[in-house]
């Protein structure tokens, strides 16, 4: 370019026209490199209209969003000549290579992984001149912003993901970012897998960090709220583990014989929750604190381990109880047989006296006899203390766990709200 003349095929076929308008708009004497007014902040008035978010990566906690951006600031310095402006138009559209002849800010994204995504350059770009010497660019932008989140409600979470957006070189002083009408909007149409997008909220704020930087620099702040839905998870996760844990119960009805069966099935639940919770953990990156899904998968695995313990307490008790009853019913056996033997020895003897006197003797004195007789004597139907804890094993066990859920959806729900 040459005093002030920019390439005259971007606008005009016709040379001499072209070359007319260039130095119709800008002065002869132009800089692009000084601010366009000394003394008092440049205003610049920023926009973005959020047209997607591709995706949110929780392993390398970022979100990629694909947006239009838009600044605007007045640039007192230009000439305004009214017969570029069409009739009834307040405004003209400027190839994007008129950009590079103009004074420009230098906003960009503070905390973007991809700093040539997040740059404001000329690919689908527009330069739109309105007739108060207001410049307005805007360009449609892909960045990859990185987010720390936090996974402690982890899968009731919500994600809280700043975009910063920080002018480079100019301080406070020099350049002042402001947001625009309507600051950041976002597609209605949009729609997110496993999150719902609120409202976005915008600050502007003031920062001095930098050592490297002097001064107070102007910075913008957007923050994009993505709750997770829990509905995937409902069913993935929850809605199974609490039927495997149900499904641990059924060893309770079984009987103390029934090794094999109940073994199985309390083992088979055990290793059913295990590996459900190694899947789930490739889904976010390991972090150095406890998870409300931790929480829920370490209570369901303790009501199975439960479960397994119980059996062999119950089973325990059992073998300790035949051991005791065989050993009691040796030494009652042996006992009973000599008792036994004593009191045929009555009966003879008592039958030999009175024979004489009765010609058909009776039997009447052997059924109380019987009666008496520790072996003919009926055996106990009373529960032992195994089938007793088994019985209240049915009871305890879901009424613990139906505790344990009451207490966990309305605590990790109420942090949730309040976040």
């Amino acid at each position: 370019m040459k005093d002030g003349i920019f390439p005259c095929s971007l606008f005009s076929e016709d040379v001499n026209n072209c070359t007319m308008t260039s130095r119709l708009i800008l002065p002869e004497h132009y800089v692009k490199e000084t601010r366009p007014s000394s003394g008092v902040p440049v205003v610049v008035n920023f926009n973005i209209l959020v047209v997607d978010i591709n995706s949110i990566n929780v392993e390398d906690m970022d979100f990629r969003v694909d947006m239009f951006v838009s600044q605007s600031w007045i640039e007192s310095r230009l000439n305004m000549p009214q017969d570029i402006f069409e009739e009834g138009d307040d405004y003209v559209i400027l190839p994007p290579e008129f950009f590079d002849n103009l004074w420009q800010p230098d906003p960009y994204f503070l905390n973007s992984k991809v700093s040539e995504i997040a740059t404001l350059n000329h690919k689908f770009s527009l330069v739109t001149l309105y007739r108060n010497k207001t410049i307005k660019y805007s360009a449609r932008i892909n960045a990859i912003v990185a987010c720390q989140m936090e996974f402690q409600l982890y899968p009731m979470d919500i994600q809280i993901c700043p975009i910063y957006i920080e002018s480079f070189s100019y301080n406070r002083k020099k350049l002042r970012l402001k947001w625009g009408a309507g600051g950041v909007t976002v597609n209605p149409e949009l729609k997110l897998l496993q999150y719902d997008i609120g409202k976005p909220a915008v600050l502007e704020e003031t920062i001095d960090y930098m050592l490297e930087k002097n001064g107070n620099f102007s910075r913008l702040v957007v923050f994009f709220r993505f709750e997770r839905q829990i509905g995937h998870h409902l069913i993935q996760t929850f809605a199974p583990s609490t039927l495997v844990v149900m499904l641990s119960w059924f060893s309770f009805w079984l009987d103390l014989d029934a090794i094999p069966g109940r073994v199985a099935l309390l083992v088979t639940s055990m290793l059913t929750l295990v590996t459900m919770f190694t899947g789930l953990k490739s889904d976010i990156p390991p972090v150095a604190y406890i998870k409300a899904l931790d929480v829920w998968m370490a209570g369901c695995m303790m009501f199975v381990f439960a479960a397994l313990g119980e059996f062999v307490v119950v089973k325990v008790l059992d073998v300790r109880h035949i051991k005791n009853n065989s050993q009691t019913f040796t030494d009652s056996h042996s006992f009973s047989r000599l008792l036994a033997m004593v009191k045929r020895q009555s009966i003879w003897d008592e039958e030999f006296v009175h024979a004489t006197k009765s010609k058909k003797p009776t039997n009447n004195h052997l059924l109380p006899t019987q009666w008496l007789d520790p072996e003919c004597q009926i055996v106990q139907t009373s529960k032992t203390r195994s089938q007793k804890i088994d019985c209240y094993s049915r009871i305890v066990f879901p009424v613990l766990f139906l505790f344990f859920v009451v207490l966990y959806w309305p605590i990790i729900l109420l942090k949730s709200v309040i976040k």
